[in-house]
């Protein structure tokens, strides 16, 4: 069953309700986390949506122009960052409603989007809806902690263990 959520720009007021709402369920993203973005989006280093549904936040998510992972950041590709919703809301196409409205504002400075996806078995939805929206791999392999990795080398199976996936947006 599909929620209809109300996609909005972060504003001012909602860094400690954001906040608020994680330490709820047990999650670190402090009010400071969003006054940066805030200060970013004022810039247009970022783009911030807020998800709300019948007026309650339910997730965000940002867009980046210039990432720091090199090979979007040398291709102009913008980044989809710091996907998140609640988990009261999951399940529901509010995380599909942000993406899609991320990808439409994209779409009208650049003609690739991109993503970076953790491997661990908790992105396991995240790694599926992006699929099905078309995202591919990059091709460019695993990276860890915004590198590389090379074949045999070790590295810790956690949050910064991502494949970047890319998708075609016109």
């Amino acid at each position: 069953m599909s929620t209809e959520a109300r996609i909005r720009s972060l504003q001012p007021s909602d860094a400690n309700v954001i906040a608020a709402a994680f330490t709820d369920i047990g999650w670190h993203k402090p009010a400071s986390q969003f006054l940066l973005y805030l200060a970013e989006q004022a810039t247009g280093r970022r783009v911030v949506l807020v998800a709300t549904v019948r007026g309650a936040f339910a997730g965000y998510v940002t867009l980046v122009w210039e990432p720091g992972y090199t090979y979007f950041r040398e291709r102009a590709i913008p980044e989809v960052q710091d996907l998140n919703v609640l988990p009261a809301y999951r399940r529901g196409g509010v995380a599909t409603q942000l993406v899609g409205c991320a990808e439409r504002i994209a779409a009208h400075r650049a003609g690739t989007i991109g993503i970076g996806v953790g491997l661990h078995p908790g992105y396991n939805a995240a790694q599926r809806m992006y699929v099905l929206r078309g995202y591919v791999p990059d091709a460019q392999g695993v990276a860890y902690d915004g590198r590389y990795v090379a074949e045999g080398e070790q590295v810790v199976f956690d949050d910064h263990l991502v494949l970047y996936f890319t998708k075609t947006l016109r």
